[in-house]
This record gives C-alpha cells, structure tokens and sequence, in this order.
C-alpha cells in the first residue's frame, strides 16, 4: 500500500527517508489554529492536542486521495511553563522567544498519526531540551542567519540553534519533528516492513 506523508516539513521528508521505504508527500490543509483551540487546556493537555492536530492533518489529506493510502502525519510544539511557543511570527517574536527559553528546561512534543483502510492510531513523544544562558548578541546573530523562523519555538536543534541546547533527555529526532522509534513502531505494528 501506498505511504503518504502528510507534511511540507523538509526536515520529515528527511528522517522518513532514512527508513528507505517509498513515499509521497501531500500538504495538509488544516487549520491549525483552530485545532489548537479546541483541544489545548493548558499544561498536561500538549501530548493530546499535538496527536489531535496529527490527526487531523492525516485525515485532511486522506479525504483528498482518489485511490487507498496509509498517511503518516506529525505535528510538533513546543511547551514552557505551560505556553506553547509556535513558530515565530517576526524577528521580534523570535527574540521573545529566545530569550523566554534562555536558561530553563522546555518541552518539545510531537503528535504522530497513521490512518488507512481500518487503521487509524496516534501517539506521541517528549522531550525535555534545557537551553544555555543565551547573551543578547547570540540571540541577534541567531535571528540574523534567519533559521528560527519556519520553526516552533523558534529555534532548529538540527542546525545553528543546536548551539543554543545545553542538554537534552529524550529522543532528539523528536525536537527535529519527527520521533523515528515511534514512527517505526506504528508502521510496524500496521503490517508495514521495515527491515
């Protein structure tokens, strides 16, 4: 069976492609706003939330295929003190941002989806990423190279943000976007062959 992955991330389309099965991509038209909204209730509501936006993303895509697929979707968000931290909206939005995050532990969650004929499963994984004290000029040059806008929280650990990272504890393909182990596990336990 056909595996759509309903994503526009490159970052997705980078760690799915290490599982060297073949995939097509299709953007999820969703709200996600609204989403966030309606399933969001403050702190111990992200792991919920993050798989219901999954969800939907997945659903999105699937209602919009002619012929049968297995869709794959995440969604990750980034959660401090109970906030959640989407991608910023300006260069001013990042430096908040960043400086929020300067010092203390942050939450990185992802909501995974995988729905088909019969199958329809979520999950999701945390991690706990603890950021160095950031100087003004660390956050001006982090701005400047451009990198913290297509993401939440404001910061890609894959790239120049990973110099922001003092530590973290949980899987870091999951701060990327998408937790490769829990990918594999829903895949597997839906028949899909890895190996």
């Amino acid at each position: 069976m056909r595996l759509i992955l309903a994503s526009s991330s490159p970052r997705r389309h980078a760690l799915l492609g290490l599982l060297g099965l073949p995939f097509e991509v299709a953007r999820p038209d969703v709200d996600e706003e609204a989403v966030w909204a309606r399933w969001w209730r403050g702190p111990g509501s992200g792991r919920r939330a993050a798989r219901r936006l999954a969800m939907a993303k997945a659903r999105a895509v699937e209602a919009s295929l002619q012929a049968p697929a297995l869709v794959l979707a995440a969604d990750t968000v980034v959660l401090l003190g109970g906030n959640v931290l989407n991608k910023p909206s300006n260069a001013e939005h990042a430096r908040q941002m960043l400086r929020s995050l300067s010092g203390l532990t942050h939450e990185v969650v992802t909501g995974v989806a995988l729905i088909g004929e019969g199958i329809s499963s979520s999950a999701s994984a945390c991690t706990r990423v603890r950021f160095g004290r950031l100087r003004d000029a660390e956050i001006e040059s982090y701005i400047q190279s451009g990198e913290p806008f297509d993401k939440a929280g404001g910061y890609g650990i894959q790239g120049l943000g990973g110099l922001l990272v003092e530590r973290i504890d949980g899987p870091y393909d999951n701060v990327v976007g998408l937790p490769m182990r829990l990918v594999y596990r829903l895949l597997r336990r839906h028949g899909v062959t890895i190996w």
